[in-house]
């Protein structure tokens, strides 16, 4: 099973098994903003319960949603997430709709994702720097955001 599909599953038994009403459409600037952070989550291979844990509060905290819309919201980045072939479509949709206040917390978000299992992969690291420079934040700007999230845990 792929890891996509493995993921899916992860997040329909969370679920009620209800059938999604479809309230998050890819032009969705949250769907962009979820999908960076399952990408964040994921890339290293492995989705472990204290990231998908985190994944999901964050999303909670940030768009104010309940648990049920937080894993409707995640299924469809999951589904944005494997169509795509780069960050470039979602830190677009995240440039035209978000200042940079809102573009840094982002790249907060992502640290606290990485953040959740209390390792730091190559791969994460350089996921947040190629987001970061798409998302217009500084160099100093990332990694003092690496510092305060690495800070509270």
């Amino acid at each position: 099973m792929s890891l996509f599909n493995s993921l899916k599953k992860l997040f329909a038994d969370l679920g009620d098994g209800t059938a999604s009403t479809g309230r998050f459409d890819e032009s969705d600037y949250r769907v962009a903003a979820a999908a960076l952070l399952v990408h964040t989550a994921t890339i290293d291979g492995v989705l472990s319960d204290d990231e998908n844990v985190k994944l999901h509060a964050v999303l909670r905290e940030r768009f104010d949603l309940d648990d049920a819309e937080v894993d409707e919201l995640v299924e469809a980045a999951l589904a944005a997430e494997q169509r795509s072939i780069d960050l470039y479509q979602f830190t677009t949709r995240l440039n035209r709709s978000f200042d940079h206040a809102a573009r840094a917390r982002m790249i907060e978000m992502m640290w606290q994702v990485v953040y959740a299992d209390g390792t730091v992969t190559e791969f994460e690291d350089n996921l947040i720097w190629r987001a970061a420079d798409l998302l217009h934040v500084t160099r100093e700007e990332r990694i003092a955001l690496r510092n305060r999230v690495a800070a509270m845990q």
